[in-house]
């Protein structure tokens, strides 16, 4: 997170969110009361079925700790109601069915981070056309990996006429007939704009070989060609952006999971998907080819450790302003540089979590 902090001639002291009703009842009941008896044993009278029940003094002790802690974290500071009182932090606390200040803390300053990233790739984006550049993003990764999320966030406040999403549906039957590359060429970025690849060209270095949707020639016919279409792209002046979205098969599953109870995800949901698990050694065989072969020093991999989808969306962010110099970077009021251990360039010495 960013290490910035705003500076408030307001005092710090804690408010207690009973104040701005924000635990519940119960809660401020139970912080408020006082234990008068020093007794070794506390006798309650159950109104169920007339027993007494006895909780020993170790055991009170325990619940009054555990009270104090649930109190302390239920305050907030003039700092934290200041940014807890804007849309974008009331929504956050809207989202939450069970508040929790620590989580919606958490999620707020993940928010407030995203945002001040998201205004440098504004200015990264004036500079791209000012100057004509080109650049295509690519994001690749396992089934589930948080592509499409990271590109999201990416792209969310970028001004849609100098920019576009490539995600390719499967190859209709005259592309089929056609040079591999011919139908993403067409979607190569133009003067004085990003192209994001939701999958690329290099479904035909993992996907299509492990579920047998293109042949054995097919495959090492592309594998030779796609350093020499690359370095075409180089040469004439497009920056590529290689990105390799890793995820355990554990996290893969939760994912899916997921996805499968939620009717507004289940359209993420494909036959392949289903059969990821089952091939996993074989996705993992091939990835590893693919970074061998296709890994070079104009357009390397950048793997990204994505089991954290948060940190994988800000630091994947973070890679790309601090790669380009883009006008005005000097003045981000963020930290641009990536964390090492979550993003890193390709190395055969690099432990992948997938």
């Amino acid at each position: 997170m960013s290490t910035d902090k705003r500076s408030s001639g307001v005092s710090s002291s804690p408010i207690d969110v009973d104040s701005i009703a924000l635990i519940d009842s119960d809660d401020a009941k139970s912080t408020n009361s006082k234990d008068s008896s020093n007794k070794a044993v506390i006798s309650t009278a159950s109104s169920n079925n007339g027993k007494a029940s006895s909780t020993t003094e170790p055991e009170a002790d325990a619940k009054k700790k555990k009270t104090q802690i649930q109190k302390s974290e239920s305050k907030l500071s003039e700092d934290d109601l200041r940014r807890v009182n804007t849309n974008k932090g009331l929504l956050t606390l809207l989202r939450t069915k069970d508040i929790k200040i620590k989580d919606v803390m958490a999620d707020l300053e993940y928010e407030e981070e995203l945002e001040r990233l998201q205004v440098e790739l504004v200015k990264l984006q004036r500079w791209v056309q000012d100057k004509g550049k080109r650049i295509a993003i690519i994001l690749e990764g396992r089934d589930a990996a948080g592509k499409g999320g990271t590109i999201r966030r990416f792209t969310e406040h970028l001004n849609p006429r100098s920019m576009r999403v490539v995600a390719l549906p499967k190859p209709t039957q005259q592309e089929r007939g056609q040079w591999y590359f011919q139908r993403y060429s067409v979607q190569l970025p133009n003067a004085g704009e990003i192209v994001f690849f939701d999958r690329s060209w290099y479904n035909r270095a993992v996907v299509e070989p492990v579920n047998g949707f293109c042949t054995k020639v097919e495959y090492q016919r592309f594998i030779q060609q796609v350093p020499e279409f690359e370095h075409m792209l180089y040469e004439d002046g497009i920056t590529i952006i290689k990105f390799w979205f890793s995820i355990s098969r554990e996290e893969q599953k939760k994912r899916f999971e997921s996805r499968q109870s939620n009717p507004l995800k289940q359209w993420k949901l494909s036959p392949i998907d289903q059969q990821a698990q089952d091939l996993w050694e074989h996705y993992t065989t091939h990835k590893e080819e693919m970074f061998s072969r296709t890994h070079m020093s104009f357009s390397p991999w950048i793997v990204v450790k994505a089991n954290d989808k948060r940190l994988a969306r800000l630091e994947s962010i973070r890679y790309v302003l601090n790669l380009l110099d883009y006008s005005g970077k000097s003045d981000a009021k963020v930290r641009l540089y990536p964390d090492p251990n979550i993003v890193n360039r390709f190395h055969r010495q690099i432990a992948n979590i997938d």
